[in-house]
């Protein structure tokens, strides 16, 4: 966008466009983030945070399949 700044042959519907596009990307982004938040708060609740081994935050990201007693789904 800052490019199109400098170019005064260009039009104000090409710059509209681009910024469209860049607020479409952002709320994706947006989207994929809550994702995230979502999956790490079910995660938290589903870890002891005691002394023992076993962690389901590191499970699910070597994709170990979490048992229901846990309260998380294997689709987390």
């Amino acid at each position: 966008l800052m490019a199109l700044y400098q170019d005064r042959s260009r039009a104000s519907h090409d710059v509209r466009e681009i910024a469209a596009a860049h607020v479409t990307a952002i709320e994706e982004k947006v989207r994929e983030l809550q994702s995230m938040r979502s999956t790490l708060q079910k995660l938290i609740h589903a870890c002891h945070g005691d002394d023992r081994p076993d962690c389901p935050i590191l499970d699910d990201m070597a994709g170990v399949a979490l048992s229901p007693d846990k309260g998380i789904s294997a689709q987390v």
